[in-house]
This record gives structure tokens, sequence and C-alpha cells, in this order.
């Protein structure tokens, strides 16, 4: 009998460190972004011991991190019925609360969380910390404070350490970021990812080859860490982007790491997702749209993934998959439509309806435009990726179209394309009227158009070309008081920048166009003034046959 209970115990015993040691893979798993198998380790652990509190928020705390809040709930309640470390579990809830933001509830999860901890617990105080930094409404100041009492208790706690480096990264704090992750990883030199953090502030303050290196320090120590590749990659992505010399290259280099990384993930659907994410980032839609159509054939595909694949057919020319794919995302009441799912649902209508040759219908038009405006609702600086589209309009001399198109970005100030947005408003506008065949002149769209460079010459004042094109735009409204004000202001401002800029054939042609139409505006007033008008061009191009004309008929 004895003898049989000194066995049972010694089985027990192994069970516990066996268990131990599953939990502790699974937390490996999950620093290494293999998601997947720390599902499979903590389901693993859950069957053979229900009561293991902590495997069930740790599986819950998996799910929630993922946006799967009803299956983190479901393992956030199995873990409240255990019995071993249940009182994490309030810790998973709390987070809930806090994304849900109601800070009230998320402190009274997080006190019954605490209620029974012993005077050396610091684990509590970590998960706390850590739930305040993952919120979908961080509040970084109380993550500090409450990491601060678990280092109070445990001053070199590695887990702490790098659970405040985050908080204090996320509160834009960098030396004490820098200080936190440093110290973690002393305190423990197997800790990678404290490791990696550095090279992360140093991304963040665009030393891209400083953090390069620090990643590379990461690699030296464990080839197969998984997420230093994804750090690498997104280094060498904005390293190209501010540095467009060595684009080609660092694009190449950052979809090669991000391969890397995907290959030592579980190619889980998680994975595959942030794949997808990335090669939107990169705009490799070929790749993208070949991936998308390989998750679509897989079981219980993430519904983003239509989006995805509407994003890279539209950049691929398949209009019709593009908005097949973005109306079926669109039409499931629970996928939380994006202003950039309207932005290409509408950019697909119009590339739809737009002929070979380049003739557009108009319909079409008009339905894109809709579903464009929808998207500037939702995310107003989705203006800023209307340029392109404003500018093939514009030079394919379809000036109307071109005109609905930079209306769009015409008020909105933190645009980065506001200034040229209202520029070619404005030109869009008055080509599109002094072209016309037939009918009088738009005169409620020329006003818009000259309203546009009064908004231009208000946030660039220098930019004198406004005078010149409100003096045409108020020739095509026969307004004479202003043609003069207007062309006036054009030569005067012209003049002032010297005899270069008046030698140039092209500034030469715009003041002759100038005196003439303040000579004509003067015509029906001050003849005088007229002809003294009409002999400036005379002086400047003594050819001009209008001019010439103009003096004799005066006379």
């Amino acid at each position: 009998m004895n003898k049989f209970k000194i066995f049972s115990l010694a089985l027990v015993a192994s069970a516990t460190v066996s268990q131990a040691q599953d939990i502790k893979e699974a937390k490996k798993a999950i620093d290494a972004e293999q998601f997947q198998k720390a599902k499979s380790l903590l389901k693993s652990i859950i069957k053979a011991k229900p009561s293991d509190g902590e495997a069930n928020f740790v599986l819950g705390n998996i799910y929630l991190n993922q946006s799967i809040v009803d299956s983190a709930k479901i393992y956030y309640a199995n873990g409240l019925q255990a019995s071993d470390k249940k009182n994490l579990n309030y810790i998973g809830l709390g987070q809930i609360d806090l994304d849900s933001k109601n800070a009230t509830a998320a402190q009274a999860n997080f006190g019954l969380a605490t209620k029974d901890m012993k005077r050396k617990d610091v684990d509590e105080f970590i998960y706390i910390g850590r739930a305040y930094i993952n919120s979908t409404s961080p509040d970084y100041p109380a993550a500090i404070a409450v990491l601060k009492r678990a280092l109070a208790i445990e001053p070199q706690n590695a887990t702490a350490l790098l659970t405040i480096g985050d908080a204090y990264y996320g509160s834009n704090n960098q030396n004490d970021a820098y200080k936190a992750y440093r110290d973690a990883f002393t305190a423990d030199p197997t800790l990678l990812r404290a490791k990696m953090q550095l090279g992360v502030l140093l991304k963040g303050a665009k030393s891209y080859e400083e953090a390069i290196k620090a990643f590379n320090e990461v690699i030296a120590l464990d080839a197969n860490y998984g997420p230093v590749y994804r750090e690498l990659a997104e280094t060498y992505y904005k390293w190209g982007r501010n540095k467009t010399s060595t684009a080609k290259v660092n694009m190449q280099n950052a979809i090669t790491n991000y391969e890397k990384y995907l290959s030592l993930t579980d190619y889980s659907l998680d994975s595959k997702m942030r794949h997808a994410d990335f090669l939107i980032l990169v705009k490799d839609y070929k790749t993208l749209e070949t991936v998308a159509n390989k998750m679509i054939a897989e079981d219980k595909v993430n519904p983003r993934i239509y989006r995805y694949l509407g994003y890279a057919a539209y950049e691929n020319g398949n209009v019709d998959v593009a908005i097949k794919s973005i109306e079926d995302f669109m039409k499931v009441p629970s996928n939380k439509v994006i202003g950039r799912d309207y932005l290409y649902l509408g950019l697909s209508k119009i590339k739809k309806g737009t002929s070979a040759d380049g003739v557009i219908d108009q319909a079409a038009f008009d339905a894109g435009v809709a579903d464009i405006k929808k998207a500037i609702e939702l995310e107003p600086l989705v203006v800023e990726e209307l340029a392109d589209l404003g500018k093939a309009l514009f030079g394919k001399k379809q000036y109307a179209q071109a005109a609905t198109i930079f209306e769009l970005g015409t008020g909105n100030k933190e645009s980065k394309n506001y200034l040229d947005d209202n520029v070619y408003y404005g030109i869009s506008i008055y080509y599109a009227n002094a072209n016309k065949a037939n009918g009088a002149p738009d005169a409620a769209a020329l006003a818009k158009a000259d309203a546009a460079f009064d908004r231009i010459l208000e946030a660039s004042p220098t930019y004198d070309e406004a005078y010149l094109y409100k003096g045409r735009i108020n020739n095509l409204l026969e307004k004479d008081d202003l043609i003069i004000k207007n062309y006036e202001e054009y030569v005067t401002r012209t003049t002032a920048k010297g005899a270069e800029e008046l030698a140039k054939p092209a500034t030469v042609k715009k003041i002759v166009e100038a005196y003439n139409s303040i000579g004509a505006s003067y015509a029906n007033t001050d003849k005088a003034k007229a002809i003294e008008y009409f002999n400036k061009t005379l002086v400047l191009d003594p050819a001009n046959a209008y001019a010439a004309q103009s003096v004799k008929a005066l006379k």
C-alpha cells in the first residue's frame, strides 16, 4: 500500500512537471508567433487537466488578441471553473472590458484577479499590465503603474521588464523603453524578444541600417526565431519607402524576409492573413491575388481575404472579380467595412465603365464616385490615393471627370495632395468650360474653380499662376473688373521676379495673354487704357495680330 502511494505521488509529480513544461512550450510558441501550435498545446493541457486555469487563460488570450472574442470568453469562463490559477481569467475578462471602454468593470475584474495574491506573487500584475497594453484602447500609464508593482517585488523579473518596456514604447518614452529592454535581456539572455525590441526602437527612429544590425545580432543567437524576420521585413520596407534610390532592392529584401518569417510560423490561417497584410503593404498584388485565391479554396477562410482578393484583382486589372469579391465581403453584416473597401469598389466600377479607347460610361463613373465618397466619409485621407486617377483623366482631356475626382480632396487640408488637388480642380474646371463646343460656360462651376485658386493662394501665397487662372476664369465669366484685377496682379508679381524670368518665352506668352485680356476688358469703358495695354503687347510681340487689329479698331 505504501509502495503504491509513493508510486502514485511520483506519477502526480511527473505529470505536474510535464504540465509546466507544456505551458512553457505554449508560451514559447506564442512568443515565436506560432499560434496554431500554441493552441494545440494548450488544448491538450486542458483536455488532460481541465482544472488548469492558466492554460484556459493563455488560450483565451490568443483568441482575444486575434479578435475572436466569443472563443476567448468561453475559455475564460472555463478557466473560472478551474481549481488552479482560476483568478487569472478575471484578467482576460478585464481586457474585454477595456476593449469595450468600460474601465470600471475592468478594474473590478482586475481586483478579483489580485484579491488572493500571495505577498511575493507577480504574475497577476504582469498579466494586468499586458492587458492594458494589448487592449484596443491601450492605457500605457496604467500598465506602467501596475508593472512597477511587480518590479518592486521582483526587480530582475525579465518578463516584467520586457512588458514595462512595451508600455514605455507605447507611450513614446524611448529612453525608458530602451533601458527596460536592455535590462530584460540582461536578466534573461534567452529572452530574444527583449533584444529584438532594441532593434524595433532603432527602426522607429528611422535608423534603418542600425536596426538591421541589431536584428542580425538576434539571428546570430537563434536563426530560427521567426519574429525577427518580420521586423527585418518591415525595416527594409520602411527604408525603401523613405529612400527611393534603395526601393527596389529593399522591397525585395522585405518580401524575402517576410517569407522567411512565414516559414518559421505554423502556416496557420492567421499567419497567412498577416502575409496578405504585408503583400498589400509592399504592393505585391500579383502574389496577393494568387495567395487570396488559394486561401479561399480552403475551409473556414477568414472573410477578410475576399477584401484582399478584391484589392488585388483591381490592381491586376480583373475588375469583375474585384467588384464581386468586395461586394461579397461587404454584404455580410458581421464584416466591418472600412473606407478602403468603398475606395476599391468605386475605382473598380470606374475602370469597368472605361472602354479600351478611354471613353467613360458616365453612369458607371457616377456609381464609382458615389462609393468613393462613402470611402472618404469613413477615412478622409483616402483622397490622397485618388491623384493617379485624376491625373490620368486630366491627361486624356476628360476634364469634367477629372474635376469631379480632384474636387473630393479640395477641402481636406490634412491631405498631402491638398494644394495639387485644388490646382488640378481649378484648371480642370477652366478647360472643361474653355473647350465647350456649345452652350454657355457653367458659371457655378467656374465660381468654385475661382474659390479653389483662392484656397491655393491662402496656403501658398507665392503661387502666382493662380492669378493667371483667376483671370482666365473671369474671362469666361465676362467679369471685366476681375479680369483686369487678376491679370494685373499676375503681371506685377511676375515682373518682380526680374529680367531672367521675363526673358523666358513661356512667360512672355502669358504676359501677352494678360495684356490682351486687360486691353479687351477696357475696350468698352476706357479706350485709352485699352490701347495702352495692346501697345504693351506689341512691344513684346510686334507680330501679334489681335493686338494690332484692336489698336486699329479703337483709334
